[in-house]
C-alpha cells in the first residue's frame, strides 16, 4: 500500500469536476464519513451543491432532519418528506431539458432520485458512484468509521493513513488553511497538493460558470465528451 496515492475527503453531494480529478490521479479513496456534518456555511457541500440556470448559479440542497452540532455525516437522516427530491428533478428538466444530452443523462438522475435510503451519507455515495460511472473512475473505498480513527485535523489524516500503510497523500488546495506539514513528516507520508485548473466548456445561459456541481458537464457534453474533458484538466 505504501506506494499508493490516497484521498482522504467527506461524502458531498454531487460534488465538483475537483473532487473526480482526485479520485482519478489517485487509488484509494477513503471517505470521512465519521467527521462532524457542516451545513450553515458557505463552504459546506455536505448535502448541496449548484448547477447554472438562465438567472445565474442556483443551489440544489438534500433534505436532511434537524441534528445536535457535532454530528457525525455517517448518522445524518435524510427527510421522510420527498418533496425535495420532487424539487431536484424539476429543476433538472427546467434548466437541462434543451442541452443535446439530456436524454442521456437523465435517467440516471431519475435512477438516483428512486433511491431510498434513511442516511444522507448512502444517498450522497450513490451520487458519488453515479458520476464515478459516468465519468469512468475506478479505485479502491475505505470508510474511515471502519478504521476507528483518533485525533483531529492533520492528525486525523495521518492516523487513517498509518493504518493503511499509506506512505503517499493527494491534497486538495483548500487544506492549506489548515496544512499541518510536521505530523506527515513525522510518519513519513509524502503530501502531493492538487493543480487542478477548471476546464471550460459549452454552457447554456451566456458567460461559463465554474465550480458547478459535475452534472452541469454531463448535461452539456455528454458521457464520452465529459470522460476527455475531465481527463485534461
Amino acid at each position: 500500500m505504501k506506494d499508493k496515492i490516497a484521498v482522504v475527503h467527506q461524502p458531498d453531494f454531487m460534488p465538483y469536476l475537483g473532487f473526480f480529478d482526485r479520485l482519478l490521479k489517485s487509488d484509494i479513496y477513503i471517505v470521512l464519513d465519521m467527521a462532524q456534518y457542516v451545513h450553515k456555511s458557505s463552504r459546506s457541500y455536505m448535502n448541496r451543491d449548484k448547477i447554472k440556470t438562465a438567472k445565474g448559479e442556483k443551489w440544489f440542497t438534500v433534505g436532511t432532519q434537524k441534528a445536535p452540532r457535532g454530528t457525525p455525516i455517517n448518522q445524518i437522516l435524510l427527510l421522510e418528506d420527498f418533496g425535495w427530491r420532487e424539487s431536484h428533478i424539476n429543476l433538472f428538466k427546467e434548466n437541462y431539458r434543451k442541452c443535446e444530452y439530456f436524454g442521456e443523462i437523465m435517467p440516471y438522475i431519475e435512477k438516483l432520485y428512486d433511491f431510498r435510503c434513511e442516511k444522507m451519507m448512502d444517498f450522497n455515495m450513490n451520487s458519488i458512484k453515479m458520476l464515478m460511472e459516468l465519468f469512468d473512475i475506478h479505485l479502491d473505498m475505505v470508510f474511515a468509521s471502519d478504521l476507528n480513527p483518533q485525533g483531529k485535523n492533520n492528525a486525523l489524516v495521518v492516523d487513517i493513513l498509518n493504518k493503511l500503510g499509506i506512505r503517499r497523500y493527494l491534497s486538495g488546495t483548500g487544506a492549506r488553511d489548515y496544512y499541518d506539514p510536521v505530523p506527515y513528516e513525522e510518519a513519513g507520508i509524502e503530501v502531493i497538493w492538487q493543480d487542478f485548473k477548471h476546464p471550460i466548456y459549452p454552457q447554456q445561459y451566456g458567460e461559463f460558470i465554474p465550480y458547478l456541481s459535475s452534472i452541469d458537464l454531463l448535461f452539456n457534453c455528454g458521457i464520452e465528451q465529459s470522460r476527455q474533458i475531465i481527463r485534461q484538466c
